[in-house]
């Protein structure tokens, strides 16, 4: 499914906006482990070439049926797509780089909300969870240190962007605290973890600058009253007054968004 453009937010199709702008750049929301959901939304996305960028806003893994695969597709994209790709990093692959690197970090691996136990039985072929269910001793020591990991994967995860930009936008996986009086560029933020766990309401409602788009905290938690695209539907795209929030709850029951820059078209896998 795609809409172009989004009600409430300029497109190609406004007075004045040229008709074919490029290059083009498609950001990815977060994935969380649903393959299907990405081999869908990838398929819904027009045609690309050497002069578009594919931008992905992190949380690849944990929560849905199959972090192994997506990992696999979103390397493969990167590998082999002929647009530029970059892969930014979310708060779930900086957690898994801080364990793998001696953190053990329980108060992150045994909330079964986070899905952890989901992301090691994806990689070592064990059923799928039930919501309750627990991990057995073997399975906890295993995401108390990352071993499940392959060495691969693990060293791909610690190499991810902690942000990008280019003409039209910033793209930061959660967004940008306040300093001061001002939002800093994120190339300013130190620790630049911070830009992966922000959930802060100051920036959603507040931050005025250049575009910043991002995932992480779910749409349908935003301030939907600020939000200009379809706001009768608050599990939608988030358009706030100068940021874009792409977190459609994929792998967590909800589904997959891209969205398009300069043309500002969204694609779903819905």
């Amino acid at each position: 499914m795609s809409r172009s453009p989004p009600r409430g937010v300029a497109g190609s199709n406004s007075p004045g906006y040229p008709r074919t702008v490029s290059p083009r750049t498609f950001a990815i929301g977060d994935i969380h482990g649903d393959l299907e959901q990405l081999d869908i939304l990838l398929h819904r996305l027009p045609e690309l070439t050497k002069d578009d960028t594919l931008v992905f806003l992190g949380d690849y893994v944990d929560r849905g049926p199959d972090s192994a695969g997506v990992v696999k597709r979103v390397r493969e994209v990167e590998a082999k797509s002929p647009a530029k790709v970059v892969c930014l990093r979310g708060n779930h692959e900086d957690a898994w780089v801080q364990i793998r690197a001696g953190k053990p970090w329980p108060e992150f691996v045994m909330p079964r909300g986070n899905g952890c136990l989901e992301c090691l039985r994806s990689y070592t072929g064990g059923k799928y969870p039930d919501e309750e269910e627990l991990p057995s001793s073997d399975e906890l020591m295993a995401m108390l240190d990352g071993s499940f990991l392959p060495e691969d994967d693990a060293e791909w995860f610690a190499g991810l962007e902690w942000f990008y930009e280019d003409d039209h936008a910033i793209y930061v996986h959660a967004g940008i605290k306040r300093m001061g009086e001002t939002f800093p560029h994120p190339r300013d933020v130190h620790p630049p973890r911070a830009l992966l766990w922000l959930r802060d309401k100051d920036f959603f409602e507040n931050y005025r600058g250049k575009l910043v788009v991002f995932g992480h905290t779910t749409t349908r938690t935003l301030p939907n009253e600020l939000s200009t695209y379809t706001p009768d539907d608050p599990t939608d795209l988030w358009a706030g007054p100068a940021c874009v929030g792409l977190d459609t709850a994929c792998g967590k029951g909800g589904f997959l968004t891209a969205f398009e820059l300069p043309a500002r078209a969204v694609y779903e896998s819905r």
